[in-house]
């Protein structure tokens, strides 16, 4: 049986890659979208942060048993 924590990792690799390659498209379509910190591209940031912790999650939680 698979830790909670395979799973999670799963979660936060899909819904991180969406949300990068969300900022991707923003970033190179020249959408001018008004928001605080638009010019930081936060989209591009935690969607990274999200698939590269998710990828932990996954990677050391995949041979686990119990």
């Amino acid at each position: 049986m698979k830790p909670i924590w395979y799973f999670v990792g799963l979660m936060l690799l899909s819904m991180g890659s969406i949300i990068l390659l969300t900022g991707v498209y923003l970033y190179f379509s020249g959408i001018d979208y008004r928001t605080v910190f638009a010019e930081l591209h936060p989209n591009l940031w935690w969607g990274t942060v999200m698939i590269v912790a998710g990828a932990l999650f996954f990677f050391l939680n995949r041979n686990a048993s119990e």
